[in-house]
């Protein structure tokens, strides 16, 4: 048999190549992950958003099987992430933030031990490593070593690494951390068309600009799902005030003095503007510019805007906070 249709045939053709049901998992007192729930679609690329430590990556060392859960259920890839985490192993990819490959083997050294790593056939081995340079752009730098690889090319490199294998499910987390735009841009294509060709991806990033391509996503904090759905529902539906953007400054002193306002729920800096979150019911906007201006703020210009997913999780966050009794 074919070695790609052995992969196929390995695990079950499902809808939802990750289900999770209840989920928790606790350290003594504390509740890491607590009653979470969702499904992720074969072929999506699914972000796994939230703060530091708010417990993305037990989630996802649960969904690889290498954590028992506390409580809840768990199929990876159609198997039981608590009795059958070595099957889980050998259908999955896992990228993590920092560089884990070898940095004195070469780009195609690498390659060939992560391939013999997971069983690849010999007769198909260079084949692939072949396929998998050439997708990536890495042909060029086969031969260079990987520790004097720049953190783009690095990435590019921990990613197709993590794929070798024809992974059915790749979690890749914090990916382009540190990478430059034209490698982040590269990079994203490459897990598209990989997504377009079957490939499912749970990723996670702090970038919000990447957390807008998904095609799914939820986030969490503190442990629990606050949200999920498309981008698109997301910022629709989890956004429940209203928003201005402010162009002023000097944009610290903006930010104190509405900090102070009673009508100002939440601020966040925006690039060169502010963003302000007021009541869906206020509209004295003169208040607020009557306020910046005593405090010694130059306001140019102040409009209602559409909220982006920055906004959204900004919110979100600050509310499970608050319902949580800590400060933002």
């Amino acid at each position: 048999m074919h070695f790609l249709e052995a992969q196929n045939n390995a695990s079950p053709d499902i809808e939802f190549v990750i289900e999770v049901e209840g989920l928790s998992k606790r350290y003594g007192d504390i509740l890491a992950v607590d009653n979470i729930e969702f499904n992720i679609k074969k072929g999506e690329v699914f972000g796994f958003l939230g703060p530091n430590g708010s417990g993305k990556t037990t989630t996802i060392r649960m969904l690889c099987g290498i954590l028992q859960p506390t409580s809840g259920t768990g199929r990876t890839v159609g198997f039981d992430i608590s009795t059958q985490s070595e099957r889980i192993k050998e259908h999955i990819g896992y990228m993590s933030q920092k560089f884990s490959l070898y940095d004195d083997l070469t780009v195609i050294e690498n390659l060939r031990f992560y391939a013999g790593l997971h069983s690849i056939p010999k007769s198909v081995r260079e084949n692939r490593i072949a396929q998998v340079l050439e997708r990536a752009g890495l042909q060029d730098r086969r031969l260079q070593r990987a520790g004097s690889l720049s953190g783009g090319w690095k990435q590019r490199v921990a990613l197709v690494c993590s794929m070798v294998h024809q992974p059915k499910v790749v979690f890749l987390d914090e990916p382009t951390a540190g990478v430059d735009p034209v490698s982040r841009r590269r990079f994203w294509e490459m897990i598209y068309r990989s997504a377009e060709e079957g490939s499912t991806f749970l990723v996670t990033t702090h970038y919000m600009d990447e957390a807008e391509r998904f095609d799914r996503l939820v986030f969490i904090d503190k442990g629990k799902l606050i949200a999920q759905g498309t981008p698109e529902f997301i910022k629709r539906t989890e956004f429940r005030h209203k928003l201005w953007e402010i162009k002023c400054q000097p944009l610290s002193t903006a930010e104190e003095v509405l900090r102070h306002s009673p009508d100002v729920i939440e601020t966040s800096l925006q690039g060169v503007t502010i963003h302000v979150a007021t009541s869906l019911q206020f509209s004295d906007v003169d208040s607020l510019v009557g306020a910046l201006t005593r405090g010694g703020v130059k306001v140019e210009s102040i409009h209602e805007t559409v909220p982006s997913l920055e906004d959204v999780f900004i919110s979100l966050a600050a509310g499970n906070n608050e319902h949580t009794g800590e400060l933002t």
